[in-house]
């Protein structure tokens, strides 16, 4: 069924490694962009990335390593985008339109674009001319580590092209891969990178001793806080208890797997954001879409309490215990 089909990936991390795992059973041509010399030889040589979930399996007949983004777009005709937001507009120097032209790129980042505040499917048709029928993402709720280990999981699947996500929905599913496919790209994009500012809030009051019964409410406002949200900037029709929705912000909320919710933990438990983020080393996006969110509701003038709490923690140093006591006031 997809035996003309070459899939480009770019990123090297956990989901990354989780989507070779899965694609390499169904597509037989995988063009993995992996820039360290050293990283590409090890898998190589060994069929397992040294970094990132090492005992997954790469099946080297089937996966290409390249060196450079441009090598592995100009061999593919669909591309996977599986980067942290913070990383993509820098990976896409010297890339021009006519490289993506006639090819489509999905996006598998769940963040916003740091310098332009905005999220990665509009990125690429706004910089890079792709229209919106060439664009597509994919999300969860599915943390990578659970992929690993073959645990049933959810995915779907956006795009305004429905037969190309059916598609790519067929090259997911597997015995342990389950996947739906919908249209609200950029409602979804912006609810998966809210979620992660949520998830460090969950955090943060989880470090500071807070419970279960707290969190539960803190999670009902987030929600709603997301609600609101999307109803200024990108209001549709759509139903947000839905698992691409509210499934992906309570897994990212509870999971121990969850790298925002470490992170705001060791906040809260009093760890610097500069020493929680050198002792993770990954990357949490919320850190990032917390700013890109403050531009949007200063610019829109929208109230978010837990997003405006969680920027002024992550980037003006105000006191976690003080800011959630503020907090605590506001929730509803």
């Amino acid at each position: 069924m997809f035996e003309n089909l070459k899939i480009a990936l770019i990123g090297e991390g956990s989901w990354a490694t989780a989507i070779v795992k899965i694609l390499q059973q169904n597509i037989k041509n995988i063009i993995w962009v992996i820039r360290d010399a050293d990283m590409a030889l090890q898998i190589k040589e060994t069929g397992h990335n040294p970094l990132y979930i090492s005992d997954i399996e790469i099946n080297t007949n089937i996966v290409t390593l390249v060196q450079t983004v441009k090598e592995a777009i100009s061999q593919a005709n669909v591309i996977l985008v599986v980067l942290p937001a913070a990383f993509i507009e820098s990976s896409m120097e010297g890339i021009t339109e006519d490289d993506f032209k006639n090819k489509f790129i999905f996006s598998a980042t769940k963040g916003m674009i740091p310098s332009c505040h905005k999220t990665v499917c509009s990125f690429f048709n706004e910089n890079f001319n792709v229209p919106f029928n060439q664009l597509g993402f994919i999300s969860g709720p599915s943390h990578a580590e659970e992929v690993a280990l073959e645990r049933l999981t959810f995915l779907t699947i956006l795009s305004s092209n429905i037969e190309m996500a059916a598609k790519m929905g067929e090259m997911f599913n597997c015995r342990y891969i389950r996947t739906i496919i919908s249209d609200d790209i950029i409602g979804a994009e912006y609810v998966t990178s809210l979620k992660n500012v949520m998830a460090i809030a969950a955090g943060v009051s989880h470090g500071l001793g807070y419970g279960d019964n707290y969190l539960s409410v803190l999670v009902s406002n987030a929600i709603r806080e997301i609600q609101s949200f999307l109803n200024i900037i990108f209001p549709a029709e759509r139903d947000l208890l839905k698992y691409v929705y509210l499934g992906d912000l309570l897994v990212t909320c509870y999971s121990q797997f969850s790298r925002n919710r470490n992170l705001g933990t060791m906040i809260g438990k009093g760890y610097t954001v500069k020493s929680a983020q050198l002792e993770m080393n990954m990357i949490a996006e919320g850190y990032y879409t917390a700013k890109s969110i403050m531009e949007i509701c200063r610019e829109k003038n929208i109230e978010m309490p837990i997003t405006q709490a969680m920027y002024r923690i992550l980037y003006e140093r105000y006191s976690p215990s003080v800011e959630m006591k503020l907090l605590t006031d506001k929730l509803k």
